[in-house]
């Protein structure tokens, strides 16, 4: 089996985009909160992996990610 980055990449892209657009559950008070935050997490989480840049060294995959500081 192969591994490719690039389509590794792509796929967190689209789980982000499907993040943003996904339908908010009929929830509401705390529980709407909870999906709420957890949407934003799960977001910035797919975001940092397919903006990341990535090099192999040693047998290992490294993805880089410049933080705003």
């Amino acid at each position: 089996m192969s591994f490719n980055v690039e389509e590794f990449k792509k796929r967190f892209k689209e789980r982000a985009e499907a993040v943003k657009d996904r339908p908010m559950p009929p929830v509401g008070g705390d529980e709407r909160m909870l999906f709420m935050k957890q949407a934003e997490l799960d977001f910035q989480d797919y975001m940092i992996i397919s903006d990341s840049t990535f090099e192999v060294t040693d047998e290992f995959l490294i993805f880089k990610y410049k933080l705003d500081t």
